[in-house]
């Protein structure tokens, strides 16, 4: 989605690229990092934890202070609708996750 936004500005398609491939790289890099320390018995997985959940705070922060500047600009009535999207797709991941665990997968 990024990806068409950028274009549909004018971005040069050069830069798309570069930056599509830099995040690409940088994600895996953190991906296999992290599975690495998990592997550590006992301690990587409780490492791996105290490095995520700071993470996932800063995003919802960053996410109350979007809320206010939306609410600020009067966007309310489209920011009503994006977080009973999120709210629907939360309920659709914990339902999963359940439904997931009661009938697992042979």
């Amino acid at each position: 989605m990024a990806i068409v936004v950028a274009l549909y500005f004018g971005v040069e398609k050069k830069v798309v690229v570069l930056v599509t491939l830099a995040l690409g790289v940088f994600t895996q890099f953190f991906t296999g990092l992290t599975a690495l320390i998990a592997m550590i018995p006992f301690v990587g997985p409780l490492i791996v934890k105290v490095l995520a959940i700071p993470f996932f705070w800063l995003l919802n922060g960053l996410g109350y202070f979007v809320s206010i500047v939306a609410i600020k600009k009067g966007y309310s009535r489209e920011l009503i609708g994006s977080r009973a999207l999120t709210f629907a797709v939360l309920i659709g991941l914990v339902l999963g996750y359940i439904i997931g665990h009661i009938i697992p997968i042979k």
